[in-house]
């Protein structure tokens, strides 16, 4: 199979020749190529020919990063957002389409951990103001929307909107507020890009389980994170979730980081067995390959998964 093709099977909960594998974000290229993406400010402050090589050079950085790795999708986190990105979204379609996967990040689409400034005053508008929060909510999904769409008009295969809705604990609104001020926009900025023929990959870390099924009401294909250090348990999250939507993730982000190596060939291992059967799982760690994580541990994550899945 080739990287389309597994991954299009995985995702109709078809057993590809092997799961899919890619990460939402890189950041050890330093380490692993001796180089940097260009920074965005860079970017920003280029035109013409000069900006034309910077985004070159960014979309040759995420060709070595699917060559080296493995990888069966790229997504576009820098330049994050505006014309930028856009432009890089095309040329990584242009020059990396015909191995992989190609896609990008969508941003406050949802009220999320992220998007909340002052959470005294947010706190006091979810009781005083609650239409004002409904009003927020809706701009923030109509603009995810446009985004998207300007993505698919990019070529892109996929969409990943990131909006952390939860801590360790549990989500960051209650279940009833989550159902309220939350789902209703997730099932309004979802379904116009699936029409579009996009992939949604819809990220949060956090324990999820209390709001599951309200965080999946939109329909996306892909549930990315399954963070087990919230106690996220993907054998479970993938019996309640199979058939509807796929997994991507649950290696634990912090033997990535502190290893022992034999402590992170066996969570991959875990990983491994209790997502792969039956297709619907995409191979990544919990989060991202970020900055301080030592490279080794993600080239040891990657040696055990291909000696298990071949």
């Amino acid at each position: 199979m080739n990287s389309r093709e597994r991954f299009l099977a995985t995702l109709a909960f078809r057993e590809p020749d092997r799961p899919p594998t890619f990460e939402s974000i890189f950041d050890l290229n330093q380490e692993a190529f001796g180089r940097e993406i260009p920074s965005e400010q860079a970017i920003a402050a280029a035109t013409g020919q000069e900006r034309d090589r910077l985004l070159h050079e960014c979309v040759e950085v995420y060709g070595l990063i699917v060559e080296r790795f493995g990888w069966d999708a790229i997504s576009i986190w820098s330049p994050w957002g505006g014309p930028d990105n856009l432009d890089c979204l095309r040329l990584a379609v242009r020059e990396l389409s015909s191995q992989v996967m190609v896609g990008a990040f969508i941003g406050w689409a949802i009220h999320a951990i992220d998007t909340v400034k002052d959470y005294t005053q947010f706190a006091v508008d979810l009781y005083e103001r609650p239409q004002e929060i409904h009003a927020q909510a809706r701009q923030m999904a109509e603009t995810a929307v446009h985004i998207g769409l300007d993505m698919a008009e990019a070529g892109a295969d996929f969409v990943f909107p990131v909006s952390d809705v939860a801590y360790n604990q549990g989500p960051f609104l209650s279940p009833a507020m989550f159902r309220e001020f939350v789902t209703p926009y997730l099932e309004y900025f979802i379904p116009p890009l699936k029409d579009q023929g996009l992939i949604v990959i819809l990220h949060s870390d956090g324990n999820l389980m209390p709001i599951l099924d309200d965080f999946l009401a939109g329909g996306p294909h892909v549930l990315q994170s399954i963070d087990p250090m919230a106690g996220m348990d993907l054998a479970e999250v993938k019996r309640l979730t199979y058939g509807r939507t796929a997994l991507m993730g649950n290696v634990q982000c912090s033997l990535m980081q502190e290893g022992p190596e034999e402590a992170l060939r066996a969570e991959v291992r875990r990983a491994v067995s209790q997502g792969a059967p039956g297709g619907g799982y995409i191979f990544s760690t919990s989060n991202t390959i970020f900055p301080g994580m030592p490279l080794r541990h993600y080239e040891v994550m990657l040696e055990e998964f291909r000696e298990l899945t071949g």
